[in-house]
């Protein structure tokens, strides 16, 4: 399986890319909306794991962005922003899965 990260802060981006490719995936990292948006629309991808805090395009638009031109890859949104409000507007803009940081490995590959 191939997985996009999409992650600006590049300890978080690290910490999580070593991990997937520990357990057996192919991991690419984009540190930028914009940089995120352009991989995650390039349909390579079997899953896409997605901050809302970013520079340049944020998460929520990029989400909004990938299922309007109809890319069905899952997306797991994995960000700070822990407000019901948030999780709403990121499950109800076609995020698969809400997950808060701080967050447990085991929790991320579950």
């Amino acid at each position: 399986m191939r997985l996009l990260v999409v992650e600006d802060e590049k300890k978080v981006a690290g910490f999580v890319k070593k991990g997937l490719e520990e357990e057996g995936y192919a991991v690419d990292w984009a540190a930028d909306g914009d940089e995120g948006l352009a991989m995650a629309l390039d349909g390579v991808h079997d899953l896409i794991i997605l901050d809302v805090n970013l520079p340049g395009m944020d998460g929520f638009s990029i989400l909004q962005e990938v299922r309007k031109k109809k890319v069905s890859t899952p997306v797991l949104l994995l960000t700070v922003r822990a407000t019901l409000e948030d999780k709403v507007l990121g499950l109800d803009s076609g995020a698969d899965d809400y997950l808060t940081k701080p967050f447990a490995f085991q929790e991320l590959v579950a």
